[in-house]
């Protein structure tokens, strides 16, 4: 081995022990304590999964369908494993044994490492690059929220590129093993929405890539090397193809699918547009970039006793422990949004960014400025109309994604790759006149928009929407602490500033050496960054067993679980729609996901909400007659609760069971005449059918059907029918994609029943019904997956070695 290569080594093991012990020093009580990360979204997740995690782990059958959120939905993306998942190995090995989110921060900073290096950017820089990006405020954000998934897609981006620019910068076999590797890591973090925003980082790539092809006339590389891109994403996909095929199986007939109401469909399949654009930057909050508290940092933002906001408490009367507790949560934030926190992406990478401007050559910069400002320009959403507008209803797949100002993560990536490749220009470049100018603009343009921020501080009004909701001894307070959060941060941004002009002035002058510089810049790079990661992570974020406490069983919850059977519902009364604590337990009326299924949805919108008002009311006329509620009593909701206690939960006698015989069949004949009628009619005597998609039963029989077992792939009963034919109503949401049904071992078709209910045709006689769910897409999903890990795996080391050889 020679000096060369033991040195490389050395240099890029030393740096990726450095990347560890940041990792440590962000995650220390969860990695050397016995302390986590209190995360609402993972907490959620948790409760949706945690019935048919437990059915897993008993029965070593993995379950394909969810019965406890939603009333029932497939299990697809809330944990279905799939055994032909081989990389899931390599990416537990990636992360060196970490967990979620520790390992995702870690791999963060590698991945970026690498992208730098593959555009030949020095280890320093590169490193300093990757600290930047895997610190970024997108990053901890998500991260304390719980979008683990959402950060993993992240972390895996750079690697994808990296292995696409390696294959158009001459190392072509190298790059084409490690794209369809970080591509198949990268799918399989199953979060399309920042896959998809990787399809357009890589497709500006590609098209720069085209264009510098073009005006080259060099064709041949460019086709030979598209067409291993391409044989490459086949592979990731078909090492992901099970997860891939069920979601996509899935998704026609979610809230991102194509409504079947006429009322609600719009020129394309996808998401309500003002839900898609209900959280969009407005025009000048992309500012945060820069300066993090511009607009005074997050929705809920901790402020210290001595703030005004602490003062103007005191003088109301409060006490010193009151004080303490209440500033722990200040509606600072005076944008638009109704929740929000700054996505900050670091002064040092804004400067950096405006430099390559400066000095990079076109076919090096215009891509990533371009992108840049679409994602910047997207994130505006409703705030940019015309334009969203546009790619919301012909871009495709777009609008099958919610929450634009995640598109800023777009911007992010591109400002730290332009901007550490320019820092490498700069470290590498002669000091001409020049080279001078252009440094003079950098400061003139970063420091003097920072002093023009100070200068006009007073003059912003810091008004937000939350204000008409505060007292007015409270609104002066408040917005005094938003102009000085304001100044404290364009401070801090003008101190790093300054501090990088210093370095520079030396470095031209001669006072220092170039690497001395690099390891100065690290370190603004570091403070700069891991200042803001320990103001969304720290120490007090971290808590002893957060899922513990939070699913705690209450006397509720006992006095629930004492008396429900299977497949008796339960509907929490406290925003029942939006969580899935309940679901921990219970099987729930309602839940907390992105994709429920379209029609559960349509009920909610048409039904349950003013259902559940009824209950309300019933309640505060101190009355359990729930009669009226056909829509909860068809989903077999026998208990209402809202609160913690005993006395909080309300039976429900009239929910119609499990299963029953109705007496009369009303045809419909579109969606929007059955989702018009199904609060209206007796769900227990009678049930509709949509005649346009299903044959109108003649029925004649009666009788009783009782529920037997129930696990989340099976479902079976035992019918008693006389008098003929009789239709029988399931309280099991109607699903197509893979229920099967059968009445003594042989298959029968399902029929749809009041909008989102199974039914089906019984003949005289007892009989054994069966549901079972055998999605055949899962299945074939799964050998395909392991035949494509393999080939990935093999691909990626085999074209490693050759690459070595070489």
């Amino acid at each position: 081995m020679n000096a060369d290569l033991k040195k490389n080594i050395l240099t890029h093991g030393l740096i990726i022990l450095g990347f560890l012990l940041v990792t440590l020093l962000v995650h220390y009580p969860s990695l050397l304590g016995d302390r986590q990360l209190n995360q609402h979204d993972i907490l959620q997740a948790q409760g949706g999964n945690n019935q048919i995690k437990q059915f897993g782990t008993t029965t070593g059958e993995q379950p394909l369908w969810n019965p406890y959120v939603f009333s029932g939905m497939p299990a697809y993306l809330t944990g279905v494993q799939y055994s032909g998942d081989i990389l899931k190995y390599v990416y537990k090995g990636m992360m060196l044994g970490m967990g979620h989110p520790e390992g995702i921060l870690f791999v963060s900073f590698v991945t970026f490492y690498i992208l730098l290096l593959s555009f030949k950017v020095r280890p320093l820089i590169a490193a300093a690059g990757a600290l930047a990006f895997g610190l970024n405020g997108f990053n901890m954000i998500g991260i304390m929220a719980g979008h683990n998934a959402k950060i993993a897609a992240v972390a895996f981006m750079p690697l994808v590129l990296a292995g696409i620019h390696l294959t158009f910068s001459g190392k072509r076999w190298l790059g084409f093993g490690l794209t369809a590797f970080a591509l198949g890591l990268q799918i399989r973090t199953n979060h399309p929405q920042i896959t998809y925003y990787l399809a357009i980082i890589v497709a500006a790539y590609g098209i720069n890539v085209l264009v510098n092809a073009i005006r080259e006339k060099d064709f041949k590389p460019f086709g030979i090397n598209a067409a291993l891109m391409l044989l490459a994403a086949i592979l990731a996909v078909s090492a992901n193809y099970g997860r891939l095929a069920t979601t996509m199986e899935y998704s026609k007939y979610t809230i991102r699918g194509k409504s079947e109401l006429k009322s609600d469909q719009q020129a394309s399949s996808g998401l309500d547009k003002e839900y898609a654009f209900r959280y969009s930057n407005g025009i000048a909050e992309p500012l945060f970039l820069f300066v993090p508290n511009i607009f005074g940092g997050s929705s809920q933002q901790e402020l210290s006793t001595k703030s005004a906001v602490a003062d103007a408490l005191r003088n109301a009367g409060y006490n010193r422990s009151q004080i303490a507790q209440q500033v722990q949560s200040i509606p600072t934030y005076w944008g638009d949004q109704p929740l929000t926190a700054p996505y900050y992406a670091g002064t040092f990478t804004v400067l950096l960014f405006i430099f390559g401007i400066l000095v990079l050559p076109k076919k090096q910069k215009v891509w990533l400025i371009t992108l840049a400002v679409l994602g910047i320009m997207m994130s505006w959403g409703k705030n940019f109309e015309g334009f969203n507008n546009f790619l919301f209803d012909y871009l495709p797949g777009y609008n099958k994604f919610r929450s634009v100002t995640f598109t800023i993560i777009i911007t992010i990536f591109a400002m730290n790759l332009l901007g550490f490749t320019a820092l490498e220009k700069l470290m590498s470049a002669e000091w001409t006149p020049e080279l001078k100018k252009k440094i003079f603009m950098l400061f003139g343009i970063g420091g003097g928009f920072l002093v023009v921020l100070l200068l006009f501080s007073g003059a912003l009004g810091y008004r937000g929407p939350i204000d008409s909701q505060l007292p007015d001894w409270f609104l002066n307070a408040i917005r005094e602490d938003r102009q000085s959060l304001l100044v404290r941060d364009t401070l801090r941004a003008l101190m790093f500033v300054v501090s990088l002009a210093v370095l520079i002035w030396a470095l031209i002058k001669k006072k220092v050496k170039v690497n001395q510089v690099i390891l100065g810049l690290l370190v603004i790079v570091f403070v700069d960054s891991f200042s803001l990661t320990k103001r969304f992570l720290g120490e007090e974020k971290f808590v002893k067993d957060p899922s513990r406490e939070f699913f705690a069983m209450t006397e509720a919850d006992k006095a629930i679980t004492s008396q429900a059977s299977y497949g008796e519902r339960v509907l929490n009364l406290q925003n029942p729609f939006n969580e899935n604590r309940t679901s921990y337990y219970h099987e729930s009326i309602g839940g907390y996901h992105g994709a429920k299924i379209r029609r559960y949805q349509d009920l909610i919108d048409y039904c349950l909400q003013s259902e559940l008002q009824s209950a309300y009311q019933s309640l505060q006329n101190q009355s359990l007659d729930f009669s009226d509620l056909q829509a909860l009593n068809m989903l077999n909701t026998r208990f209402l609760y809202a609160g913690t206690q005993q006395n909080a939960v309300f039976p429900n006698r009239y929910a119609n069971g499990n299963a029953w015989i109705v007496s009369e069949v009303i045809p419909v004949g579109s969606p929007e005449e059955e989702i018009g009628k199904v609060c209206s009619i007796n769900t227990k005597s009678q049930a509709l059918i949509d005649q346009s998609k299903f044959d109108i039963p003649q029925i004649s029989g009666s009788g009783t059907i009782l529920l037997t077992s129930k696990t989340p792939n099976k479902v079976t009963y035992q019918a008693n029918i006389s008098g003929g034919t009789a239709l029988s109503v399931f309280s099991e949401i109607y699903y197509q994609a893979g229920w099967e049904a059968m009445i003594d071992g042989e298959k029968v078709d399902i029929l749809r029943a009041n909008y989102v209910l199974r039914a089906l045709e019984i003949p005289s006689g007892k009989h054994e019904i069966v549901f079972e769910f055998k999605p055949k897409t899962y299945y074939t999903g799964n050998r395909v997956m392991m035949a494509g890990s393999i080939l990935v795996i093999i691909c990626f080391v085999g074209c490693t070695f050759v690459d070595l050889r070489k």
